[in-house]
């Protein structure tokens, strides 16, 4: 007998306000993320293709259990977030592909203890919080004291993401990496 699973998405808020979080009950995207701030990639995601059919679709970001969707300047979250909180339900309902290679991903390999700390540092307190809001912190690189970062998701764009960045991850960084002077981020 086959068991069936309930597929459920809500929507959640994010500190962008031009952004929404709509969260799956199951894993869409296991242990990968895509970033598309604008169309012009969305080929290699056949989910994030059709989101841009939208009109009101700016950008897509799709990682483990949610999409992120940032807006046009002129639609209301009140009109479009129905629209794609039923789409995205009915397009993973349906078993239609995510991703045509979930290969992707970029991991960082480094000798460097420095840099293996830092990586461990944004992985276990920094990550997780980025994630909650919609968004992804990926590490770039570490040159003379300067760490850079890439924001992605609901974090790019964000108003709140500079004082986030300078404040919070720059603040912990600085205080447990003590070769860390400056962090800041690389755009997308």
């Amino acid at each position: 007998m086959e068991q069936t699973t309930f597929l459920d998405v809500y929507v959640e808020q994010t500190p962008n306000p031009e952004t929404m979080k709509f969260v799956f009950n199951r894993m869409i995207l296991p242990n990968n993320a895509l970033d598309f701030p604008s169309r012009d990639k969305a080929h290699v995601s056949p989910l994030a293709a059709n989101l841009f059919e939208f009109s009101f679709v700016q950008g897509v970001f799709i990682m483990n259990n949610f999409v992120s969707i940032t807006k046009t300047a002129y639609s209301q979250w009140e009109d479009i977030s129905p629209i794609v909180r039923e789409f995205l339900k009915s397009y993973v309902a349906a078993g239609e592909k995510i991703v045509h290679d979930t290969s992707l991903s970029q991991q960082i390999d480094s000798d460097d203890p420095i840099v293996q700390k830092i990586i461990e540092i944004l992985d276990t307190y920094i990550k997780p919080a980025v994630e909650i809001d919609g968004g992804l912190i990926s590490f770039k690189s570490f040159e003379e004291g300067k760490v850079t970062v890439e924001l992605k998701g609901s974090c790019s764009g964000c108003p709140s993401s500079t004082i986030t960045l300078k404040r919070g991850i720059e603040g912990m960084l600085t205080k447990m990496v003590p070769e860390v002077k400056e962090v800041v981020a690389e755009s997308v």
